[in-house]
């Protein structure tokens, strides 16, 4: 139909295609520096957090950055959680990311194939965190309201097709969810769920520096647990987005912390898309590890 042709391209036009069909906004990176990232050479001490959008990614970082500084969990430093673990792929403040100091921690979207090749070498860490897909399309829906780099789709079930099609930022859930955990070897790895986490947020802090290889006090652990409180993070400043410049966050329209929920796909959902969706990704989830909660 000549109108979702046109819509196919507006879509289209405001995003980077990599490979395997992996989308960026264009105006935020290029390929050309995407492609660099091949050689960005990787420490021992490197941590980076990987994600497929919308599946805890910012509270993931600020459990990362009050693990690894005091100055954020005792509050004497003023430091915006995107500078302390900033992201990868999208070098918003024209950070030094070569010469940082170490432990130097960062925030990712990519799918493993796009990852520095040292990180692949099982140079560095890396924290994988994956949620119930559901709650990640509906989350993503709301949030592309307010995203000023994303296009606004009014309509879910227009979303929907194209989620489960792949045809989003990030590209496909399965196969970037798929693609890190089938070559968890080529890395040292952690994965964990956005369910476990909101289940026993202090076991998942454990577990987190367990593998980082990181001693903390029970006073700073509770303190870690406490702070990355979605509650907390949505009225801190410094950890919530909510300062970012109008050109990435249209204000007035939301906040980049919603809910933080499990199971708010159902009040989004009607029964025929959930039934759509579970068709295309109920059988191929099978196939994966992780055991998502699909009830609240």
């Amino acid at each position: 139909h000549p109108l979702h042709q046109l819509e196919n391209l507006f879509h289209f036009a405001k995003y980077a295609t990599l490979a395997d069909g992996f989308l960026l906004p264009k105006d935020v990176t290029t390929a050309e520096y995407i492609d660099s990232l091949e050689d960005f050479e990787i420490r021992d001490s490197d941590v980076f957090v990987a994600t497929f959008p919308k599946s805890g990614t910012v509270w993931s970082q600020n459990i990362l950055s009050l693990i690894y500084h005091e100055g954020h969990r005792d509050g004497t430093e003023n430091i915006n959680v995107i500078d302390r673990v900033p992201w990868l792929e999208y070098n918003i403040n024209n950070m030094d990311y070569v010469n940082r100091p170490s432990p130097r921690l960062f925030v990712t979207h990519l799918p493993h194939n796009l990852v520095p090749r040292d990180l692949r070498n099982r140079r560095g860490k890396v924290i994988y965190v994956a949620r119930n897909p559901k709650d990640v399309v509906v989350s993503y829906f709301h949030y592309s309201r307010l995203a000023a780099k994303l296009e606004t789709i009014s309509d879910f079930n227009i979303l929907l097709e194209r989620f489960l099609a792949g045809k989003v930022v990030s590209g496909s859930w399965l196969d970037h969810i798929g693609g890190w955990f089938t070559h968890r070897d080529d890395f040292n790895i952690l994965f964990l769920t956005f369910e476990e986490m909101k289940k026993d947020l202090r076991g998942a802090v454990l577990k987190i520096c367990k593998f980082l290889g990181k001693q903390l006090t029970e006073n700073e652990l509770d303190t870690v647990v406490e702070m990355a409180s979605f509650d907390n993070m949505k009225w801190d400043a410094r950890a919530n987005y909510e300062n970012m410049p109008e050109s990435f966050l249209e204000q007035g329209k939301g906040h980049f912390l919603r809910k933080g929920t499990i199971g708010d796909w159902k009040n989004t959902m009607t029964v025929a898309q959930s039934e759509r969706f579970d068709s295309v990704f109920k059988e191929k989830m099978k196939e994966l590890p992780f055991k998502f909660i699909w009830d609240i």
